[in-house]
């Protein structure tokens, strides 16, 4: 119980200054940022336009500590401003938006990657020094070398503009209306499968060679040494007795995977205009929309950090040694 607590507390002290990080930065640059707004729209404002706008962007005098105050009270309201790049719609709106298309993507092909990646980790490392842990480990760590970047122009460039078999941006057609339909799912996914296949090809290589690395250590170990010994199956040794210790590693990598999948693929999503989370981030970059910036990284970061406390807690009771550790 105190490991879990513990954790529990760690979580809570890093979601705080995650979130007073997220309150300072923008407020210690120099600057007002409806100022700098109204610098863009080449000075056409009144002095009432630029109050509402900072009334807006939430640009106020008043001591830190009450601005400070007022922050918390909103983000527990789930306020986080406006953009002002999407005609001041409000930024958790964009946000509601945007990371279930991250979420379907990036966050289903980690898990596919994952999932394959460990499973030929395991073959490999089963048959070491044998021509299938050689081909396919020189294959998959060729295919992870390559820049995703780099892929995803090249298959879009082909199979999208000389062979145009798939589509070249966007989630689903615009003439399709969402919802749960087969046809809308089966557009989704005719859209989601470069860039899926992308994300694909350039993950399992990493999955595979940390697996790969932790079946060897335990292959050694005497109870893998006393399993052969007793006449059991090798297919049972392998995946009952050697991997299950074996993916606990893993297991922790996975949580910080997965939690960056949510700040997804900046370049990819930009590159396929996919319309995830990394899309609106870089948009709100380019265009310097402060308050769909600030929302996006800090909406990150707590997904990032329930990501980790969940890894922790799974890590905890799979594994006694953790909880008897007590580490941080």
């Amino acid at each position: 119980m105190k490991y879990f607590l513990r954790r529990v507390a760690f979580f809570l002290l890093a979601l705080w200054a995650a979130v007073t990080l997220n309150f300072l930065i923008p407020r210690l640059m120099p600057g007002n940022p409806a100022l700098n707004l109204v610098a863009q729209m080449k000075g056409r404002a009144t002095p009432a336009m630029l109050h509402a706008l900072e009334l807006q962007m939430g640009v106020t005098n008043a001591p830190m500590w009450q601005q400070y105050i007022t922050y918390l009270g909103q983000l527990l309201h789930g306020q986080l401003g406006v953009s002002t790049s999407r005609n001041f719609e409000p930024v958790s709106t964009v946000i509601a938006q945007s990371l279930p298309w991250t979420l379907g993507l990036v966050g289903v092909v980690t898990i596919l990657a994952f999932i394959i990646g460990t499973f030929i980790g395991i073959v490999g490392a089963w048959r070491r020094n044998t021509w299938v842990d050689t081909s396919q480990g020189i294959s998959w760590m060729f295919l992870q070398s390559i820049p995703a970047f780099w892929l995803a122009i090249l298959l879009l460039w082909v199979f999208a503009y000389i062979l145009p078999w798939f589509p070249q941006d966007h989630s689903y057609f615009s003439n399709d209306t969402p919802g749960l339909s087969f046809h809308f799912i089966g557009d989704v996914l005719y859209h989601a499968f470069l860039p899926g296949v992308v994300l694909l090809i350039t993950s399992i290589g990493g999955w595979m060679l940390q697996m790969r690395n932790n079946m060897i250590q335990v292959i050694s170990d005497d109870y893998v040494t006393f399993a052969k010994a007793k006449g059991l199956r090798q297919y049972k040794i392998m995946m009952t007795y050697a991997s299950r210790n074996a993916i606990l590693p893993n297991i922790t990598t996975f949580g910080m995977a997965l939690g960056w999948a949510v700040g997804g693929q900046i370049l990819i999503e930009q590159i396929f205009s996919y319309p995830g989370i990394g899309f609106q981030l870089a948009n709100a970059v380019s265009s310097q929309d402060y308050p769909l910036a600030q929302g996006t990284f800090l909406i990150i970061a707590i997904v990032m950090l329930v990501a980790n406390l969940v890894i922790d807690v799974i890590n905890g009771l799979v594994d006694p040694r953790v909880r008897a550790g007590g580490g941080m």
